[in-house]
């Protein structure tokens, strides 16, 4: 008997060639297709069809409200979550769909009950639940896990109630009053403040021309609500430090590190905005001051990520260990 023969394979267990047409096919359903995409972007749009009262609420909430035009950076910053991590998608495959419907019906159970017991902020997050829930039921479970950071952001869509509000901005409040008052003092500027009424005396040199060489002064107060309110920097700032900490592969520490401070950012922020304002109450008519005011808020968004940016380099430039991993991959 020859060496061939003793070494013979069956018939039956020999591997059969694939085709490269059923090796195609065989890699496409393993992955999302451009079918299941358009297919989860449909059933979102229907959630938000079937939820539409606390979508509109929402979007009420975030056209009359200043208090809550965060909501408009949501989108963009759970699409930057989405971008960075961009090429997992290749892992992902259309399985656990199961999870999405749990999701979804756990919403809409939230929703209804938030609806009927006047709790606006579960009437919002089971609407939110709902979307989310559907989109899942089409894409699956990876889509949650490979992308939590892009999903857990969603919660910010939710607007905070009224009274957690107070809560947090109260004490902010108080404090950018504390600050800004001791900052002035330090750079010699007069200034008074009562709780949170700061006053500042203003130049006007508008005398008759008798007593053109003489300027009169009055005292102009501003209360650091108007003038410049922490909360309105509070969430936005948060969320910029949310999407500087999960749009880098940072370790976890760091990125509780920067979390918890973005607290302290808004309260930096807020003096660096609220020292010009005094100034130009105290030395230009109010117009400018409250315009000032204004168009002050958003820039220090990009200001507090360059910050951040700093912050990281100078402790990768100390060789503390911040980054861990790619992102994207």
């Amino acid at each position: 008997m020859s060496q061939a023969t003793l070494f013979h394979t069956p018939a039956f267990l020999a591997a059969r060639p694939v085709s490269k047409p059923a090796a195609r096919r065989r890699v496409r359903t393993d992955r999302w297709t451009i079918r299941q995409l358009a297919t989860a972007g449909v059933m979102a749009a229907l959630a938000i069809f079937a939820t539409r009262d606390a979508w509109t609420d929402i979007l009420r909430h975030a056209l009359k409200d200043q208090e809550y035009s965060h909501i408009w950076l949501v989108p963009v910053v759970a699409f930057f979550m989405v971008y960075v991590r961009r090429l997992r998608i290749r892992y992902c495959r259309p399985v656990g769909t199961s999870v999405g419907v749990a999701i979804a019906l756990a919403g809409w159970l939230v929703s209804l009950w938030g609806f009927y017991h006047g709790v606006q902020s579960l009437w919002h997050g089971g609407a939110v639940l709902v979307v989310l829930g559907c989109v899942l039921s089409v894409l699956g479970k990876h889509a949650l896990f490979r992308f939590f950071p892009a999903v857990a952001v969603l919660a910010f869509l939710i607007p905070v109630p009224g009274r957690l509000r107070q809560q947090v901005a109260i004490p902010l409040q108080s404090w950018t009053a504390q600050v800004s008052e001791v900052v002035l003092e330090t750079f010699g500027v007069p200034i008074e403040r009562s709780g949170n009424l700061l006053s500042v005396r203003r130049h006007d040199t508008a005398t008759p021309a008798a007593n053109a060489t003489n300027t009169d002064t009055k005292v102009v107060d501003i209360n650091i609500v108007e003038a410049c309110n922490g909360l309105r920097m509070v969430w936005p700032l948060i969320l910029m430090s949310y999407a500087f900490s999960f749009g880098l592969p940072l370790r976890n520490w760091v990125r509780l590190l920067i979390l918890l401070a973005s607290p302290l950012a808004a309260i930096g922020c807020n003096v660096l905005r609220i020292l010009p304002t005094i100034w130009l109450y105290g030395n230009a008519s109010d117009r400018v001051a409250q315009a000032f005011h204004d168009y002050s808020g958003w820039p220090m968004l990009p200001l507090s990520f360059l910050l951040l940016m700093g912050i990281i380099r100078l402790l990768r430039w100390a060789m503390i260990p911040v980054m861990r991993y790619t992102l994207a991959s």
